[in-house]
């Protein structure tokens, strides 16, 4: 799990961004309101939760984003603001508001989120008299904006890497109702490259798609998922290209270490087909296998039950499936071979299953087709903290 040389050994903003936290009485003591902010206006674009019943700050998000700038973040945890109709996207709009005030621009330059239970209406007296004052405490620690934004997450989580002259910083969270799809949790990237609107927005849905999309703690799709990039040039251009590579990369460092993080979690779990008719069969496949119980558990029995990998293979009833083709390995030992469950040392494959990182690969034989999903074990400890979640 030891971070790779790419990312910087503690993580920096870009020039030009600072953030601030702070408890503003939404949670008894921990901090629970970040702002993260620009010192110029930013290019921006974001990609939201797909679900049904998308928090206030998602629907006022998607009409803020339209406007392709941002000067500023402000993200609330304890309480999410969903389920509580147009009472709840009015004290959006006043949080985007009263950051903006404070920051001296206006209200369609904020992105809002929120995090916590659900069907809550957010007590924003305490987050407008909380914000005054905060532009006088941003800088430039990036986990000192992650605290902020936790909710069952153990620690806070924030990357940064050096494209050229320039920086790219990951900031996030999120433990559990985790199954993106086209965003993450909340997740906030910031650079001080020169991109437009327009190009953000398709760099970041194409580092998104192998990386946040691929994750799921629980197959829970969360209502208030989203993922935001804010570009504001300060550096100068970069390769488009490299630029891209990066910031794949850093996703997909954040989308391993939100894996491990997820609720009660012991281990790291990657799944990995290759083989299959095309990408999105191999998509199917992967998720399946990261999100079947059975599997989840066995990572955290450290049970070499192949049984279990062949179901989740198995049960993908759309995909191309060839049992007589069907190879798979745990952590580098193979265990099965053309659909058969091959003899194997098992006091050494589940040494290997009490790792922290458990990778299990796949291959189906029926084409080029290749997709990595990212998870963890089931454990009690997810159980007793959802359990007992709108009370905490």
């Amino acid at each position: 799990m030891d971070a790779p040389t790419l990312f910087h050994a503690t993580p920096v903003f870009p020039r030009g961004f600072r953030c601030a936290s702070r408890n503003v009485g939404l949670k008894p003591t921990a901090r629970d309101l970040t702002l993260f902010a620009s010192d110029v206006d930013a290019a921006a674009a974001a990609v939201f939760t797909r679900n049904h019943f998308p928090g206030a700050p998602i629907v006022l998000g998607r009409e803020t984003i339209r406007g392709g700038v941002l000067r500023a973040v402000i993200a609330n945890s304890k309480v999410s603001n969903v389920a509580t109709g147009a009472r709840g996207v009015e004290n959006a709009r006043r949080m985007a508001s009263a950051a903006a005030s404070e920051l001296g621009t206006s209200a369609d330059k904020v992105l809002v989120s929120s995090t916590g239970v659900i069907g809550v209406q957010l007590p924003i007296e305490k987050i407008e008299a909380g914000v005054v004052g905060m532009s006088a405490e941003l800088q430039g620690n990036p986990m000192v904006g992650a605290e902020g934004i936790m909710t069952t997450d153990t620690h806070p989580k924030a990357l940064s890497a050096a494209v050229g002259n320039a920086t790219i910083t990951w900031v996030a969270k999120g433990s559990g109702m985790i199954e993106p799809n086209m965003a993450t949790m909340l997740s906030y990237i910031f650079t001080d490259a020169a991109f437009d609107a327009a190009t953000l927005d398709r760099l970041l849905r194409a580092a998104v798609a192998p990386s946040f999309n691929m994750l799921s703690v629980d197959t829970d799709t969360s209502t208030s998922d989203t993922c935001a990039i804010l570009a504001n040039g300060l550096a100068g251009a970069v390769d488009e290209q490299e630029f891209l590579r990066v910031l794949v990369a850093g996703c997909t460092r954040m989308t391993e270490i939100l894996a491990r993080d997820g609720e009660g979690a012991e281990h790291l779990l990657r799944v990995k087909v290759t083989g299959a008719v095309d990408g999105r069969e191999a998509h199917i496949v992967a998720k399946s296998i990261v999100n079947s119980p059975l599997v989840k558990t066995m990572v955290h029995g450290a049970d070499p039950n192949v049984g279990r990998l062949l179901m989740a293979v198995g049960k993908c009833f759309d995909c191309t499936i060839r049992p007589t083709s069907t190879d798979a390995w745990i952590n580098g030992f193979q265990v099965v071979a053309n659909g058969e469950r091959l003899t194997f040392d098992d006091a050494v494959v589940r040494e290997t299953l009490s790792r922290e990182v458990v990778d299990i690969a796949v291959s189906l034989g029926v084409g080029q087709g290749e997709a990595t999903a990212y998870g963890c074990d089931f454990t009690k400890g997810y159980i007793e903290e959802n359990a007992a979640y709108y009370s905490s």
